[in-house]
């Protein structure tokens, strides 16, 4: 069947490259940096310069576009435009990381128009050309039986599920990457405390042994295993992590739906920590300290002052 991919990078790019190459699909796209059009015109698809002339590649109906573009502005602006340009029966994915709230609205507007909305919460990452893509699928069951076939070349066996209705998927996505967070810290202390024992460890080859039926393996560990085989002493990563929104989100929900949620309230906070090379309350925690128990206070090196967060 035919689809069009707005967003051609490490995500859709791979994602449009998996289902020319293991489907019997005919994928259009569009993208604004030359060098992405560049790439996927290699892997065959066929690109347009707008959205308009995308849409216009079509041989028939119903027509399927599917968003792999930020969440926020970039997301608000793709939909709304494609809302003004595809007629009713169409079908709108948004497989990006969009907050369920937003997913919602748009289904809702889109429907005025006849116009079907799909949110596919979508994991998996740079692998996911190779071994398929989790897809935690949101949208009437209309919308869903047009777009089964590229779900199926899509994902693995078993590896996609009409989780709900509109704003179900992202939901979905969002709680998996809050999990994600525990997992990926309760993993980093570990290995942190590996690496600080007495003992000479070798923490990659550890990662490995824990994998062949250990209750701790996992597919991130997996991962773990290749960033040791690329930097044995983490020398050439810096511990800086970003976090995209959904650890926030899930966390939100989980105050106010009052289910409590410490891991991953501290995961998160952690990431805020790793962006900080010292902390002002640090400061103040080893001010008291000297202050009521005569400890000693190191003075912070050279360029390691820190500065006013912005947020």
């Amino acid at each position: 069947m035919q689809v069009a991919f707005v967003g051609l990078g490490r995500m859709g790019g791979n994602m449009a490259r998996r289902l020319i190459d293991r489907g019997q699909h005919e994928v259009f796209g569009f993208a604004r940096d030359p060098a992405t059009i560049e790439e996927a015109e290699r892997n065959g698809v066929a690109t347009a310069d707008s959205l308009e002339g995308l849409v216009g590649l079509f041989s028939g109906g119903p027509r399927v576009v599917w968003s792999m573009v930020p969440a926020g502005a970039a997301t608000e602006e793709t939909v709304s435009t494609l809302a003004s340009l595809l007629e009713p029966g169409d079908v709108v994915v948004d497989g990006g990381n969009s907050n369920w709230k937003h997913s919602q609205e748009r289904a809702a507007r889109l429907r005025e128009t006849g116009i079907h909305f799909v949110d596919s919460g979508t994991s998996g990452g740079v692998w996911g050309y190779e071994v398929g893509y989790c897809q935690m699928v949101g949208g009437d069951d209309a919308a869903i039986a047009v777009v089964a076939p590229l779900l199926e070349t899509l994902s693995p066996p078993d590896g996609w599920l009409h989780v709900g209705p509109s704003g179900a998927g992202h939901f979905t996505k969002m709680v998996h990457n809050g999990i994600e967070y525990g997992l990926m810290q309760a993993y980093a202390e570990g290995f942190e405390i590996l690496q600080a024992s007495e003992f000479d460890l070798d923490e990659g080859a550890i990662a490995h042994l824990w994998n062949q039926g250990s209750v701790v393996r996992s597919w991130l560990l997996e991962l773990l295993v290749h960033a040791y085989k690329d930097d044995p002493n983490m020398h050439e990563v810096q511990g800086w992590v970003e976090d995209s929104g959904e650890g926030r989100w899930t966390l939100l929900e989980a105050i106010e739906k009052a289910v409590p949620a410490p891991v991953l309230a501290m995961s998160l906070i952690m990431r805020f920590r790793s962006r900080q090379p010292d902390t002002y309350s640090g400061k103040v925690l080893a001010s008291l300290r000297n202050q009521f128990g005569g400890h000693s206070v190191q003075k912070a090196a050279p360029g390691r002052d820190i500065e006013k967060a912005e947020n």
